[in-house]
């Protein structure tokens, strides 16, 4: 009979490489797996996998245990934590995805009211997943996902929380500094300064440089906001930064901001929970304070370009 087990087994052998890697990761005898794969192999008459010189290749069988595994396990995992956490007397946990990598703050901001209103249920934040944040909702391994980029999936409900636009932050001093908004073409010569995500991602790559056949003339990943920057700070480059963010991380420095193109180039914050769950009272409680939280004030209020430029 195909069990848990069974899954676990092979999902360790593709990420470990090996049969005996897996043994070692799992503190099991090599034999053990080896022994209830085959098992597994005889009772339905499958090959599970065959080698291929020194590595294992999952034959059609193996690839859909696989799959099975990858979406079965996390859901698994995720129950008996569930019940764990029942049991204990808590009410649960709240796993929170994060594809907007500049939206920790904000974040903040609205998990700390959520930890005050709901002290039985834990949460953690992740931030990193095995394909994408919307691939990790589908799949359980996460609850809610803060995005930028909603789409429409059967079974997964998106709500924006909050808009706001994306500017251009640089110098106080460079050329494009008192323009009221750039063209593509205005950023053929400089280095662009980015979160660490595929170019494919970026809104100012597909709904403004790629359609004008324009790239700037370097990309260069920056992990902080904060270091961003002082890059540009520096003269290493420029950015594109959410208006909101922008007001909160530079103050008291000389930038100026600027629109991205002569529409502005607009976005939203968007919650995705799976449309099963969504009447779970502490999932509403989260989506009801982040509706209410938004951006920081410092972005909404008129000082805000005055305060970014120092």
């Amino acid at each position: 009979m195909l069990d848990r087990q069974h899954l676990e087994f092979i999902r360790e052998v593709v990420r470990a490489g090996s049969v005996t890697a897996a043994a070692e990761r799992m503190n099991l005898s090599q034999s053990a797996i080896s022994h209830a794969v085959a098992k597994l192999e005889n009772r339905y008459g499958v090959k599970v996998w065959h080698r291929k010189g020194r590595s294992l290749q999952l034959t059609q069988a193996g690839e859909y245990l696989l799959r099975l595994a990858d979406r079965l396990l996390p859901e698994l995992d995720h129950a008996e934590q569930v019940l764990a956490d029942i049991a204990q007397g808590r009410r649960g946990a709240m796993r929170i995805g994060m594809e907007c990598h500049p939206c920790e703050k904000w974040l903040m901001r609205a998990t700390r009211p959520f930890l005050a209103a709901w002290p039985d249920v834990d949460i953690e934040i992740r931030t990193a997943f095995r394909f994408d944040g919307v691939a990790a909702l589908a799949a359980h391994e996460i609850d809610v996902l803060v995005t930028p980029d909603p789409v429409k999936v059967p079974d997964l409900e998106f709500e924006p929380v909050f808009d706001y636009e994306l500017k251009l932050a640089v110098r106080a001093d460079h050329r494009l500094a008192r323009r009221a908004f750039i063209e593509p073409a205005d950023l053929l010569g400089e280095d662009l300064l980015t979160v660490p995500v595929a170019a494919e991602r970026l809104d100012l790559f597909t709904r403004f440089l790629i359609p004008a056949g324009y790239r700037p003339r370097r990309r260069v990943t920056v992990e902080s906001v904060e270091l961003t920057l002082q890059m540009v700070m520096a003269g290493r480059g420029v950015t594109v930064l959410p208006d909101w963010l922008l007001a909160e991380s530079a103050v008291g420095l000389d930038l100026a901001r600027i629109g991205i193109g002569r529409d502005g180039l607009g976005k939203s914050i968007n919650i995705g929970v799976r449309r099963a769950e969504l009447a779970t009272d502490y999932l509403q409680g989260f989506l009801e304070i982040a509706r209410r939280v938004g951006p920081a004030e410092a972005a909404l209020s008129p000082q805000a370009e005055t305060v970014a430029r120092g």
